[in-house]
């Protein structure tokens, strides 16, 4: 080989016709991995590495005339270009390595699908959203997801499920997509109460991912094998929860491995919280505006129950006057009789179980007192709110523990009731269903508060059960901003406002027409 030859920057090897290498530079030997001095006099198909397509080989088999390839060789983890040029006594075999351009190439395509990934998605989760706010019953938001979710083209397919009330299982409730066969393999885990990925989800809090559903071993068996007949190489399991409640669950499949980026994971989680937020919201319209209600007495006996702890052996006796969730807890004002005892020492008596993590002495009287009491929200009063219950009453002592709780017609009574009775100390002593009369205390009462916000109602709610608005008061202002995790000018904001609107309605007088009167008529 000449001296131009073996200096030049790309590498270059001088053939036979035959394919029998006869020599070749430097830059040949560094690219291919060879030694020039013991493989020359050996074959082209043995100087170089395999390939998928074996083109340079091939190429002298019938060396008809030039040829320009780009192979990627395994053994070398390189690309490289390959010219090959025939001339009078020899062949020449040019070569240079792709490999940067190559990788920068996957690089800018990665990133343009994922660009193009995140905006579909982006677009796919605001018109999620969108929807989920016009959804008006549980059935409608599990289609919205499903629909919206399986109905495009970055994912398969789309399921939800709902939580069993008081259990760890979830019914299938709706599905859009190419679910081939395995959903109908989830729904026979379902059925067998198999561990899955979307239980995991719910007992977390949180999505969940499986980024190999054909090698990850926590996912059962025949679940695996139907997603690899299926084509399907991950999932996303995202919760769909509203404070400490999870109401069910979505399960999302991609046909590729990883598919879930962390962005989307993130995302994900906010559109199960909203669906929660949904869900939650569509229950409370349902009490609001049924023309039925359903009325559950239960005796709670269970000492799971702080009420029912703290009374025990005793002649002391307690009424849950305020019920209000706060997220992952229950702010309860309770009125004590307490007997030969103080509040002071039923407050502490609360205070002891472990489902209560904070207690105040509002007001003290012969014989009693009122306190303010947080617990936990997995208690049995806990889950009765959270599963769309409102407390109408309940009565802890050495007489009874009762509580009569009130439920949307479209609820599920004898699911919850069950729900209750299995896991607690718990019986259902009646059932009724009664029409609400629109004289009624409580359709006033709907009437009037529909005018306020969610956090003005927290805020009138706590404050009157905490006796602030009593003379002289039970509870200072920092009181009642401290039991509901706000400052004092923000609870005095909305106690305001939400007084302000309450005032209009019993005056009959609208939001409006007390803004004007205040502004024309009030100087």
């Amino acid at each position: 080989m000449d001296t131009g030859f073996a200096h030049a920057p790309i590498g270059i090897l001088e053939v036979r016709p035959d394919g029998v290498v006869r020599d070749g530079n430097d830059a040949a030997e560094t690219l291919l991995s060879v030694d020039m001095g013991t493989v020359a006099g050996e074959s082209i198909a043995t100087v170089f590495p395999d390939s998928v397509e074996g083109r340079v080989p091939q190429a002298f088999e019938t060396p008809d005339g030039e040829l320009s390839v780009e192979e990627y060789y395994p053994e070398l983890d390189r690309w490289l270009a390959v010219d090959i040029v025939p001339a009078e006594e020899a062949v020449y075999v040019y070569l240079r390595d792709e490999t940067d351009n190559r990788r920068r190439e996957q690089q800018r395509d990665a990133l343009q699908s994922d660009l193009h990934r995140l905006t579909i998605g982006t677009e796919l989760i605001a018109d999620v959203l969108g929807d989920l706010v016009a959804a008006s019953t549980r059935e409608d938001i599990a289609e919205t997801i499903c629909t919206q979710l399986g109905g495009t083209d970055i994912y398969e397919f789309a399921w939800v499920g709902e939580r069993a009330v008081g259990a760890e299982t979830i019914v299938l409730q709706a599905a859009a997509g190419t679910t081939g066969r395995t959903l109908d393999r989830i729904e026979a885990a379902l059925d067998d109460d198999a561990d899955l990925p979307e239980l995991r989800a719910i007992e977390r809090g949180e999505p969940t991912v499986v980024a190999s559903l054909g090698e990850d071993e926590s996912v059962p068996e025949p679940i695996r094998r139907a997603a690899f007949a299926d084509g399907l190489g991950s999932l996303l399991a995202v919760p769909l929860t509203y404070g400490s409640s999870v109401y069910g669950v979505v399960g999302v499949y991609a046909t590729e491995r990883d598919a879930f980026t962390a962005r989307e994971r993130e995302t994900f989680g906010t559109v199960g919280e909203m669906a929660g937020f949904a869900i939650n919201a569509t229950r409370n319209r349902s009490l609001l505006a049924a023309d039925r209600v359903v009325e559950l007495t239960l005796r709670l006996s269970d000492p799971a129950t702080p009420f029912v702890a703290a009374t025990a052996d005793t002649d002391a006796r307690i009424d849950v006057t305020g019920v209000i969730q706060q997220g992952e807890q229950l702010l309860c004002y309770v009125d004590a009789a307490t007997a030969c005892r103080s509040v002071e020492a039923m407050a502490t008596t609360l205070s002891a179980h472990e489902a209560v993590t904070e207690t105040r002495v509002v007001a003290e009287h012969d014989g009693g007192g009122s306190i303010e009491l947080i617990q936990r929200i997995e208690t049995p009063l806990g889950q009765l709110v959270s599963q769309g219950g409102t407390v109408q009453s309940a009565t802890f002592g050495a007489a009874d523990d009762r509580i009569v709780v009130e439920l949307p017609p479209d609820e599920d009574v004898r699911r919850i009731a069950d729900a209750i009775t299995r896991r607690y100390d718990a019986a259902v002593l009646a059932k009724r269903e009664r029409r609400r009369d629109e004289q009624t205390t409580g359709a006033v009462r709907d009437t009037v508060t529909a005018r306020l916000t969610d956090r003005q109602a927290e805020a009138l709610r706590t404050a009157f059960f905490a006796d602030y608005f009593e003379s002289p008061r039970g509870s200072t202002a920092e009181d009642v901003a401290t039991a509901l995790g706000i400052t004092g000018p923000t609870l005095l904001h909305h106690l305001r406002a939400g007084q302000r609107k309450l005032l209009a309605a019993v005056f009959d007088a609208t939001d409006e027409q007390t803004d004007s009167g205040r502004s024309n008529g009030d100087r």
